[in-house]
């Protein structure tokens, strides 16, 4: 099912320690789950025209502008098919720079490409036109296992919907990760302790999720999505479907994600509440995004 493909896949965004048999491999095959290969991520010399690039974000960004660190987008553009054959726009030309230990907001309608944006950003999908560089790395570059890997080691995520594994408890599922990247069971189990405890869940931790509220769901998947300390934070929607308590704690966790980890995070979000306690909330219309309030 699309749960175990994305503990599987997306999985999350660390990097990999040495591979071979261990206690962790035979955990995970005992529940049919197989560890991927672990792959080398070099970073690709810089391109020629890269300078040029960062020239002409820098000269139309909205906001912030850091050289070579942080994310820099430049003029991403992506359409779809409908059913009529015409090309539906959906980004026609997003600019934008984050820079590390920032949190960005993206509002706007439902249907204006937050999500779309998202899945660009991280490397889920690809653009028609432009570039996504995290890091002095440009994603669309990379393919195949070496884009695997990248989204390992460098990018985490969180959806409306967690997509956990209904048939392990909650620290299986935040260990997960680590446990596919071969790190040894008992360092696994000590980081998922530690994050689970940070989000308010270590009495729970022994729990299969499924006996977890949703609000107690969502806590896990946001603990699994930082056990790898990504340098990019992805949230689509993270407390779309959550009471306004729970909403503003997992947005404080996001938010201060990226100022203790010199990480940069970035949420869609229809919460306005959310979207206030990041440091700059831009808005999506019309395929381009607008300066909002922060």
């Amino acid at each position: 099912g699309p749960d175990r493909l994305y503990a599987q896949c997306a999985g999350n965004h660390l990097s990999g320690q040495s591979s071979g048999s261990n206690a962790a491999g035979r955990d995970l095959a005992k529940r049919g789950i197989r560890a991927g290969p672990m792959f080398k991520v070099q970073s690709p010399k810089p391109e020629g025209n890269l300078s040029k690039l960062q020239e002409a974000a820098r000269q139309s960004d909205i906001g912030h502008w850091t050289l070579d660190i942080g994310l820099n987008v430049v003029d991403l553009r992506k359409s779809f098919a409908a059913p009529t054959g015409e090309r539906i726009e959906v980004l026609r030309g997003v600019t934008l720079s984050v820079r590390e230990g920032e949190s960005v907001a993206i509002t706007g309608a439902s249907g204006s490409g937050k999500s779309t944006l998202l899945h660009l950003l991280g490397g889920l999908d690809v653009p028609d036109h432009g570039t996504v560089v995290l890091e002095g790395i440009d994603v669309g570059r990379l393919d195949g296992s070496k884009l695997a890997g990248f989204r390992q080691r460098q990018i985490g995520f969180v959806f409306q919907f967690h997509y956990l594994l209904s048939d392990l408890s909650a620290l299986e599922n935040v260990a997960l990760p680590l446990l596919i990247a071969r790190v040894k069971s008992g360092g696994a189990q000590r980081r998922a302790t530690q994050l689970l405890t940070e989000v308010g869940l270590a009495k729970r931790a022994d729990h299969p999720v499924s006996h977890l509220s949703g609000g107690e769901q969502q806590r896990v998947a946001l603990a699994r999505a930082l056990i790898g300390q990504p340098r990019l934070l992805l949230a689509d929607e993270p407390t779309g479907n959550l009471d306004s308590v729970i909403s503003e704690e997992i947005g404080k966790t996001l938010v201060n994600y990226a100022r203790s980890h010199r990480g940069m995070t970035v949420i869609a979000t229809h919460n306005e509440s959310l979207a206030r306690l990041c440091d700059r909330v831009l808005i999506l219309e019309g395929g381009r995004l607008n300066s909002g309030c922060g």
